[in-house]
């Protein structure tokens, strides 16, 4: 079925419900602006967005419209976002999105289309894609985004230095503090207040906690919880290099490119960094592994780090769409999966020729990862760089060696606050 048919059952389906075609056309979803309008898509610059943009004159062709792409960083598309949506703007048809970071905030203005009806149709195959990184598509029973790139840690390490991958954390941190010299880092990590949550979040599931209770309250100042603190700073505070506190991605990597440090564990994500040897110095050294198991087991997140939505006000929702249908299809995602950007359709990770783009080892980790994967990486919260900020405190504590509990205990306080204040915003 190609995308059009599939817009128009689904807009049929409205029209069937009792909404006039005068509101679909007051909304955007039928009147349609000349052939020369291009069809306008704000994204970040990355490795999906690049590899997009070298497809898009296929699409033009499919859809007879010009494409026009934007590529911002990421502070650029969020300020572009606020400047732009708050007045209603119809100049972005497609959005690309944090759903973890964007998507309750953007629900709540009203900026995102409502897709349920789009992803529902038997054709696209919804059902196909991750459960974790679906669920995070889904704001208040509404699809607002479909996922395009998903995200996952790994542990890095020294192939050279160990016989093996640690298989649990407790075996990381032994290793790790007996590796460490006056000349390695036996551990480097993310240790920036707020930088450092989302790969800390995999400690804290891992060892049974999570950012919230199943009632809605923090859970920061759990037992689990404070002990996978506990772990994470005694790790950097022992075996980190100075000035971890001030590290996120961009300076903690590099480190372990640079021969500086026995283990990392980050984002898959970024893997192709060491092997590139433009920036690294460890390309026949690395090994990939899964995320150790903690007491809790082996609980990585499973993120979709950027989905793609359309924007409320766009004039071009239905070519919209048809972009959607097109750049998040089976084919698609296995041909990019391919390519060594992972993606979010369960076939495609299925299928072993997707995988022979990454280091085989990497491949295997990443899909031991997704099936043990939990679906958030951060609070999921409106306020969200807020609620980093706290959460983010007791980390601190623990990697400059100060007693974990107190801090986890008022940050605790200070979250359960905060919870109470986010939860009245998201009642839209």
């Amino acid at each position: 079925m190609s995308g059009t048919d599939l817009n128009r059952r689904a807009f049929g389906r409205l029209l069937a419900a009792g909404v006039g075609a005068a509101a679909l056309s007051a909304c955007g979803g039928r009147s349609t602006p000349g052939a020369n309008t291009p069809l306008r898509i704000s994204a970040i610059n990355h490795v999906w967005s690049q590899a997009v943009q070298e497809r898009l004159p296929e699409f033009e062709e499919r859809i007879g419209r010009r494409v026009s792409m934007q590529m911002l960083t990421a502070d650029q598309l969020s300020n572009s976002y606020n400047v732009k949506l708050n007045a209603s703007a119809k100049d972005i048809d497609v959005m690309m999105v944090r759903p973890l970071q964007d998507q309750l905030l953007f629900a709540r203005n009203g900026w995102l289309a409502d897709l349920s009806d789009l992803v529902g149709d038997t054709a696209f195959g919804w059902a196909d894609f991750q459960e974790a990184p679906r669920e995070r598509s889904i704001t208040r029973d509404k699809v607002l985004s479909v996922p395009v790139v998903t995200e996952r840690p790994a542990l890095y390490y020294r192939k050279d230095l160990v016989e093996g991958p640690p298989a649990t954390l407790e075996a990381l941190r032994e290793e790790a503090f007996r590796l460490t010299s006056d000349e390695l880092f036996g551990y480097v990590g993310r240790g920036q207040r707020s930088g450092a949550v989302t790969q800390w979040s995999s400690f804290l599931y891992s060892f049974g906690g999570d950012f919230t209770t199943a009632e809605g309250g923090s859970g920061i100042g759990s037992p689990e919880a404070v002990a996978a603190y506990r772990f994470y700073g005694e790790l950097l505070d022992r075996a980190g290099p100075p000035g971890a506190t001030n590290m996120s991605l961009e300076q903690a990597m590099p480190i372990f490119a640079q021969g500086k440090a026995a283990f990392y564990i980050d984002a898959d994500a970024i893997y192709s960094n060491f092997l590139d040897p433009a920036i690294s110095t460890v390309q026949e050294q690395v090994g990939f592994a899964p995320f150790p198991a903690g007491p809790a087991g082996s609980r990585p997140h499973n993120i979709p780090s950027w989905s793609v939505g359309i924007n409320q006000f766009s004039m071009l929702r239905e070519d919209a769409w048809q972009f959607i249908e097109w750049i998040s299809g089976a084919q698609m995602v296995t041909e990019l999966q391919a390519a060594g950007i992972p993606g979010a359709r369960t076939s495609a990770w299925d299928d072993p020729d997707t995988l022979t783009a990454f280091p085989a080892d990497l491949a295997e980790a990443m899909r031991i990862n997704a099936e043990n994967g939990i679906g958030h990486d951060r609070p999921e919260v409106i306020q969200v760089g807020r609620a980093r900020d706290i959460v983010g405190r007791p980390l601190v504590a623990g990697i400059i060696g100060e007693d974990v509990a107190p801090v986890a205990a008022d940050a605790h306080a200070e979250f359960a606050d905060f919870l109470v204040r986010d939860n009245r915003q998201q009642e839209f």
